[in-house]
């Protein structure tokens, strides 16, 4: 009965998934998967194919929405301890629909062929290269080339439009039927399945239908009033959802002055470059990227608190979440940006805050007060 507005984003993240799918297909269809003609069929989709930029534009801007909706639907289930027993499973995959989610995502960046579509697989794949004894030939096969060329833009282009979608459905699926068995989390955190009538129905539970079918909808119509707006008026966001290099056609020959990840990989990116190289290999680097992700696994394990709602947590947890929160919007920031020492401190500090969020998460959230959880959902 107590959903507030941060349930919106389970539905919407499903809407923007059924968007990519939709539009991604129409996009094949006039799409050549050839470095020759990779760059020229994009063109020709934004200037001759009927409706063809707007079917672009849905998809790149569906790129970027999907990570916001996702991002934030995680910081739900953040806030409101949803990875906490009963839910593992439902965290679980979640985390690895996430993961599902950068691998789309980092292969059709490359499929537009444009500078900084070149230049970021290049050096996103250099980075297994820093893997000791199999780096160089690891690097070497998922190029299937000695560098970014024709052998890789085809397979990318499989992995995105048929691999990892399938895979991706299917986590999706399996991570809502987890949901329908244990049943939602709610701003309480009271589980609702534990005091039911004398039909077996939850006390403090409403039918999906009307009630949330109805309100979900609310969500979408405010979600499609921005997700238009950018369509139409701001479709390249200031160069954050299509960077400027991706303009013009990709040039072995001619690096870009600053080479960057899109916006949603940019905070990950800047632990990366914060951990000091070790003998000119950023393998350290590279381990606490993976591990800045691999930590999200853990979650229902390192919270050790009695309850699971911010609602009824202390000020140990509240203060955490928020220095969370700012440091890895700092991160993303930094990421975006070329180095500096100064912004290299700036990164170390708040990657520092990023891992102990979850390294020390055992011990601030066994000391933490708490207050005590109502027994009935309420409306405060």
């Amino acid at each position: 009965k107590n959903f507030n507005f941060w349930y919106f984003f389970g539905s919407l993240a499903l809407l923007v998934l059924v968007n990519q799918i939709l539009t991604g297909i129409w996009l094949t269809m006039s799409y050549k998967p050839s470095a020759t003609e990779a760059f020229a069929s994009v063109e020709y989709i934004m200037r001759d194919v009927d409706w063809g930029w707007l079917i672009r534009y849905m998809h790149s801007t569906g790129a970027s929405a999907f990570f916001i909706v996702v991002y934030l639907h995680m910081f739900r289930g953040l806030i409101y301890g949803s990875y906490k027993q009963p839910r593992e499973l439902i965290w679980i995959f979640g985390v690895l629909i996430f993961l599902a989610l950068m691998a789309e995502a980092f292969m059709g960046y490359l499929l537009p062929w444009g500078q900084m579509s070149y230049w970021g697989a290049q050096v996103i794949i250099n980075l297994f290269g820093a893997v000791p004894f199999i780096g160089p030939d690891l690097s070497e096969w998922i190029r299937g080339d000695f560098v970014v060329s024709d052998a890789t833009l085809n397979r990318f282009f499989s992995l995105h439009v048929i691999a990892v979608p399938l895979v991706l459905v299917g986590l999706v699926a399996a991570h809502i039927i987890a949901l329908h068995e244990v049943g939602s989390n709610n701003p309480d955190g009271v589980e609702i399945k534990k005091l039911k009538d004398e039909n077996g129905i939850p006390l403090d539970g409403i039918p999906f239908h009307p009630y949330y079918s109805v309100k979900d909808l609310v969500g979408v119509g405010f979600f499609l009033i921005f997700f238009c707006a950018v369509i139409f008026f701001l479709p390249e966001m200031g160069g954050y959802f299509l960077e400027h290099p991706n303009f013009d056609p990709a040039d072995p020959l001619k690096t870009p002055p600053h080479i960057a990840p899109v916006w949603y990989f940019t905070p990950f990116y800047a632990i990366l470059r914060a951990v000091p190289s070790m003998a000119g290999s950023a393998f350290p680097g590279v381990v606490a990227m993976g591990a800045s992700i691999v930590l999200m696994f853990f979650l229902p394990w390192l919270d050790r608190s009695p309850v699971k709602s911010i609602r009824y947590r202390g000020p140990l947890f509240k203060g955490a979440v928020a220095l969370f929160v700012v440091a890895f919007l700092i991160l993303g920031y930094l990421g975006a940006l070329p180095t500096t020492p100064g912004r290299t401190l700036v990164a170390q500090i708040c990657s520092a805050i990023y891992f102990a969020f979850f390294l020390l998460m055992p011990i601030y959230t066994s000391i933490d007060k708490t207050k005590p959880v109502p027994e009935r959902v309420t409306f405060k």
